[in-house]
Formats: structure tokens, C-alpha cells, sequence
């Protein structure tokens, strides 16, 4: 566990923080824990809410402060990196909504998890750039996030320029979901919480079921898939409450 990031049970909602205010970073322990929270949030929540203590919403992806010099050896390396690689997945994976709060600037393993996200809103102040090119690193730990999230062309270009794009930019790549005026940032997030709790839990866990797997089957797979859930949904107890 790490002070760097925070949970808070609030009523059906599970409150995580990117804490991180030295230079709103994220390490490598800091996605670990929240991988191992929201793998097990469905138990107690009906969906995740992710935010950061501010003003940036994350600067990137940072080493842990105790990690000792990365070793030289690229097969032993590799498993340095997995923490991050497997929090894109616990996002996914993750079987209640995950929703992102995006203020200030929003780099790299930032940009990664507001794509990855189930609804992600944005400040319309916030910027989002991928900047490890600028750094000599070749991005794909953020590449393996997006790749089947935004166009090729839009990863290209984010990736080879590091350049900032706009809230507006990074809606029409399909990085985020929505755009809020910065005063009425809080109260669209709100607005949007109680929209989503409003809904039957049944309908809320079976839509991103639906959608985290019918893109990987094939059209009769997918049809067959929705028939499915459609009967099982739709006839629960839960949803005639």
C-alpha cells in the first residue's frame, strides 16, 4: 500500500486519487496498487472513480523511488515494466465502470489511461500529449494502450511530435469521452455519477462485459454474445426493482 494514491468507499462509488503532488506522476507502485483495488472493487461498488489530487491530472509514467538502477539485461527488465502494462488491463478487465477526471496536463501512461477508460471527462483547459520520443523512448507501453482505441494516424502523430493537443483534439480521437467547462467540471462529474447509479446493476456490469468482449469475435460471435446477455439482463430480478 501507498500513500500515493488513495481509495475511499463513497457509498456505491470507489474514490481513487493519484496523490503524487511532488510532480503528479504515477509509479510503478502506485499502478500496481490501483491494478489490485479496482481488480476487486465490483465487490463493494457499482463503479471507480479516478482522479488526481491536481494540478495535473498525470505527467507520466516514473520509476519507484527504491528501484536501484534499471538492469541491463532486457529479459529481466521487461517484468519492471509489467506493472504498468497490467494496469491497462486491470482497467479493462475491471467489471464495473471505470471513470476518469481529467484537469491539467495529461502525458503519457496519463493519456493511456483516459483512452483506456470506460467514460473519461475532461476539463476543457486539459492538454494530453504522449512525450517519451522526446526522451529517446520509443512509446509502446502508451502504443499498447491506444492501439485499438484511437486511429493510427492520430497515435502517429502524438507520438513522433509529443506535441500537446487540445480537449477538444482529444475527444475527436476518441481519447475522452466528454468536455466540461472547467467551473462546471465538478458538477458534470456529479451529474454524471448519479446518471450512471441511477441504472440497474445488472445493465451497468453486463454493458462493459458486452463491449470488452464482442470486439474480438467475429460477427455471428457477437450477435450470439448479445442474444445472450440481451435474455440474461434483461430477465434478472434485479432489474425489475
Amino acid at each position: 500500500m501507498t500513500d500515493q494514491i488513495l481509495f475511499n468507499g463513497n457509498g456505491r462509488i470507489l474514490e481513487a486519487t493519484f496523490n503524487r503532488s511532488e510532480d503528479n506522476a504515477c509509479s510503478d507502485a502506485m499502478a500496481a496498487e490501483f491494478s489490485y483495488q479496482i481488480s476487486k472493487a465490483h465487490e463493494t461498488a457499482d463503479m471507480v472513480l479516478l482522479r488526481s489530487c491536481g494540478p495535473d491530472f498525470c505527467t507520466g509514467r516514473v520509476r519507484n523511488a527504491d528501484a536501484g538502477p534499471p538492469d541491463p539485461e532486457a529479459y529481466i527488465r521487461r517484468d519492471e515494466y509489467d506493472s504498468i502494462f497490467y494496469c491497462y488491463s486491470a482497467i479493462k478487465n475491471c467489471k464495473i465502470p471505470v471513470v476518469a477526471v481529467i484537469e491539467g496536463r495529461c502525458m503519457g501512461f496519463g493519456t493511456a489511461v483516459a483512452a483506456v477508460c470506460d467514460v473519461t471527462i475532461a476539463a476543457r483547459s486539459a492538454q494530453f500529449n504522449i512525450p517519451e520520443m522526446n526522451h529517446n523512448v520509443m512509446p509502446t507501453m502508451v502504443m499498447s494502450a491506444l492501439y485499438n482505441r484511437i486511429s493510427r494516424n492520430a497515435i502517429l502523430w502524438m507520438t513522433y511530435t509529443a506535441k500537446f493537443i487540445s480537449a477538444d483534439q482529444a475527444m475527436s480521437y476518441g481519447i475522452i469521452s466528454t468536455i466540461a467547462e472547467d467551473k462546471d467540471l465538478e458538477s458534470e462529474v456529479s451529474d454524471f455519477c448519479n446518471i450512471l447509479l441511477s441504472r440497474k446493476r445488472p445493465a451497468i456490469v453486463g454493458l462493459k462485459e458486452y463491449l470488452s468482449s464482442a470486439p474480438y469475435m467475429d460477427d455471428r460471435g457477437a450477435l450470439d454474445y448479445a442474444r445472450a446477455l440481451h435474455s440474461m439482463v434483461n430477465t434478472a430480478s434485479a432489474m425489475k426493482n
